[in-house]
């Protein structure tokens, strides 16, 4: 009967999980995307990487664009993209789940908006410790708790500005830099170093930024909707 039940309570979840991926459409902003090249760039083009997430593959097709030097990873719940081309590997897989890949099989892995997606960070943190090589290198992104818009929606609508409830059932772990600080080094990571992302929507007008209206002078912690960590394993 345990069995059923447990089959019934998985299945249940994947449906929802799914409903959540396909919520999200598999995508981060270009803003995003370009901060994540950028630091993924400065070490090179080169090294077995993971796109943790990767949706619709728009990260990882700017790298083979870039001549990237090593093997390309793709995992996502959402199935493979028909247009990256056969050299890229895809696993489609639960990323709530530990996935099928042998300990220390990358040297980067690249998260963009997507721990914000799962139910277990700390689990996150040490899949990641576990897949990558010692020396390996973490990129993460997720939004911005911290930022003027995100505050103030906390302070007049309950929560933070990505998680409201129409961000829901995609967005459900908020996490402050504290919170990514204190996950990661538990796992194993050091020299973890923030980033601000220089694209952050005015309160109650999003689609408008600090950075249009000042000409790029504001900027940092209370003017980003997302922060991208960067860490290490020793």
């Amino acid at each position: 009967m345990n069995n059923i039940h447990d089959a019934v309570v998985d299945e249940r979840l994947l449906k929802w999980r799914t409903k959540a991926a396909e919520a999200s459409r598999g995508t981060s902003t270009s803003a995003v995307v370009s901060a994540a090249l950028e630091v993924i760039l400065r070490e090179g083009k080169t090294g077995d990487m993971l796109e943790y997430g990767a949706g619709t593959a728009v990260l990882l097709m700017q790298l083979i664009d870039k001549q990237w030097q090593g093997r390309l990873t793709g995992v996502d719940l959402l199935p493979r993209p028909a247009e990256i081309p056969g050299e890229v590997e895809w696993c489609q897989a639960d990323l709530n789940m530990p996935l099928d890949c042998d300990e220390g099989s990358f040297d980067l892995i690249v998260s963009t908006e997507v721990i914000e997606h799962l139910e277990n960070p700390r689990a996150v943190a040490r899949e990641f410790a576990r897949l990558l090589r010692p020396g390996g290198r973490l990129i993460l992104t997720t939004p911005n708790q911290e930022s003027i818009r995100s505050l103030l929606s906390l302070i007049i609508a309950g929560h933070f500005a990505f998680f409201q409830d129409s961000c829901y059932p995609a967005h459900i772990t908020a996490l402050l830099r504290k919170d990514l600080e204190r996950i990661f080094t538990e796992a194993g990571f050091c020299d973890i170093r923030f980033y601000y992302i220089p694209s952050g929507g005015i309160p109650k007008f999003p689609q408008v930024t600090w950075q249009q209206i000042t000409f790029g002078l504001l900027s940092g912690c209370l003017f980003s909707d997302n922060i991208l960590m960067e860490a290490f394993l020793p």
